[in-house]
């Protein structure tokens, strides 16, 4: 459906190599690396990650407000309600979230870079605490057989979101930082087998 997202995540020891298999596949480049400021806005009580919902306003080559509804699992990959739009003014939008009630629950940053092959989307991302990819899809087949095709392993693929992620981290490394940022992890050796996550092309 047009307002669902379906896509699953893969830890990724060698991005380029994942690039080199992309290009090869005849896929084509959408957007070039780009830098991303992540805010995830919420009440003061938290309603919003409490009831698994995601405000989202993002920072790239435009400003973008995301929202994704609690997900569930379908065919062995994440389903959301997503709905997503641009908006001509990053700051006058965070001024209006702050009024309604909605201010920062935490910043996240990563660099992107998107292919898309036939129907199938798929992002290279360098998060702080590791690199990734996502692969979207409008069934979970078709992102099964890009899966396979990319040589990822399936049972290594990752539901769970990147501030989730985080979440997990900070409560096994006993992170006291609130922001998903590359300089809190400038100095910082992390290994995300330390919950459980497995690099998908070895």
């Amino acid at each position: 459906m047009k307002d669902q997202e379906l896509e699953v995540k893969f830890h990724i020891r060698d991005l380029p190599a994942v690039e080199v298999r992309l290009k090869d596949l005849g896929a084509q480049q959408v957007q070039p690396r780009l830098h991303e400021v992540n805010l995830r806005l919420d009440t003061e009580n938290h309603s919003l990650t409490s009831s698994l919902q995601v405000l989202r306003l993002r920072q790239d080559s435009q400003a973008r407000v995301t929202y994704k509804g609690p997900g569930t699992t379908q065919g062995g990959v994440r389903v959301r309600q997503e709905y997503e739009f641009v908006v001509s003014d990053y700051q006058a939008a965070r001024s209006l979230f702050k009024a309604l009630g909605y201010d920062v629950a935490m910043m996240y940053e990563k660099y992107r870079t998107v292919y898309d092959l036939d129907e199938v989307h798929v992002t290279l991302d360098e998060m702080p605490y590791g690199s990734f990819i996502e692969i979207e899809g409008p069934r979970p087949e078709s992102i099964q057989s890009m899966a396979r095709s990319l040589e990822c392993s399936w049972d290594c693929r990752v539901l769970d979101s990147y501030t989730a992620i985080f979440e997990q981290l900070r409560a096994a490394l006993g992170f006291s930082f609130r922001d998903l940022s590359f300089e809190n992890f400038s100095s910082l050796p992390v290994s995300l087998g330390e919950i459980g996550i497995r690099p998908a092309d070895v």
